[in-house]
């Protein structure tokens, strides 16, 4: 990637604790270690803040779909779409998030919100909150 301002490696994020009250992670989880991921985006939230994040999901699976063996590019295109991603999200995504300490709600883009943020019909999105001290 050029012209970023600052590169971080989402699995060991060099910043401080609780540093930023705002974090957009829009299909990124997919690509890497997710857990590692999620417990650093909650170790960098401050209390209070949020995270947005979407991946994609099959709400028709139970489980998320990732095969660790898999890593020939053309392999992954085959079985998750891309040749870059790492897994297919089920309906447990929730609770990969929730593991990471997060408080969790969400919203599924429909009617003019589709419109205005620039979302596909039925695309979810979640929002992942730290709660605030006390």
């Amino acid at each position: 990637m050029t012209g970023a301002d600052l590169k971080l490696n989402i699995e060991e994020i060099d910043l401080p604790s609780a540093c930023v009250k705002t974090i957009i992670c829009a299909h990124v989880l997919e690509h890497v270690d997710d857990r590692k991921a999620l417990l650093e985006l909650y170790r960098i939230l401050a209390p209070g803040g949020v995270a947005v994040l979407s991946v994609p999901i099959v709400e028709g699976w139970d489980v998320t779909y990732e095969v660790p063996t898999i890593t020939d590019p053309q392999a992954r295109l085959m079985h998750y779409g891309q040749d870059d991603h790492v897994r297919f999200y089920g309906r447990d995504f929730r609770d990969r998030v929730k593991e990471a300490g997060f408080e969790l709600s969400e919203f599924t883009a429909e009617g003019p919100e589709v419109v205005e943020f620039g979302l596909m019909r039925g695309d979810k999105v979640f929002l992942g909150r730290k709660p605030p001290p006390g």
